[in-house]
């Protein structure tokens, strides 16, 4: 895909999905066979987040999801690993809070790759935008259970303060399901992250169709 760094950043200032693997939670399917069915369903970025795998197996699932992003003209984002993120041509890396600075990961990657930064707090999204990242992870909106030890819920009034005062794209993720993503939409998130809600549903093609369709009406109210 032959967009621009800007042209690729508008995919997190739209109406999007921001989709991520969880093999844990994918009911016994591969992050592959996951990722291809969100592309198939019109999803156009892609976060590879594996934390139960050797580098081997992270190296060659990425190179394999990244054959697929290019098919399907969408971004690659790898998760913490700043090496793995350049060896596979990935678009960006996402950083969390106890990984690398994105300043200094900046100066690594160059300008060219996009940086995203995992926040739960005013302070450190302010902290992101002040040191170069291109987007921000805001959450758990909700209480979330992906992580071994979830952070405590933000909240809907941490997403709407995130819509009037942050000056990068940021993906509202955590405890987004189905039922609660108008909730989120209205809150002032456009790009969001439902995780098991997308792996665990027994049929990712028909979940991701009611999501934009929730999506799609709330564009049009």
């Amino acid at each position: 895909m032959n967009l621009s760094k800007e042209e690729k950043l508008q995919l997190f200032r739209s109406y999007n999905i921001y989709g991520l693997t969880a093999e844990k939670f994918s009911n016994g399917r591969s992050n592959i066979e996951v990722v291809k069915a969100m592309l198939e369903s019109g999803i156009k970025i892609i976060q590879y987040r594996e934390k139960y795998k050797s580098l081997k197996e992270k190296y060659e699932e990425c190179l394999q999801i990244r054959k697929l992003t290019k098919q399907y003209g969408a971004l690659l984002i790898v998760n913490d690993h700043v090496d793995l993120c350049q060896m596979v041509g990935a678009d960006g890396v996402h950083l969390g809070q106890e990984d690398y600075p994105a300043k200094e990961v900046r100066k690594i990657l160059g300008k060219d790759f996009i940086i995203g930064v995992t926040t739960h707090t005013k302070d450190q999204v302010e902290k992101a935008v002040e040191d170069g990242a291109d987007y921000i992870g805001l959450g758990p909106v909700f209480q979330s259970f992906t992580k071994d030890k979830p952070h405590p819920p933000i909240g809907l009034e941490m997403v709407s303060w995130a819509a009037k005062n942050c000056k990068i794209p940021f993906v509202a993720i955590g405890g987004i399901k189905e039922h609660n993503l108008k909730d989120v939409l209205e809150a002032g998130a456009k790009c969001v992250s439902l995780v098991t809600e997308i792996v665990g549903s027994d049929d990712i093609s028909q979940k991701i169709k009611r999501l934009w369709d929730i999506i799609k009406e709330f564009e049009r109210s």
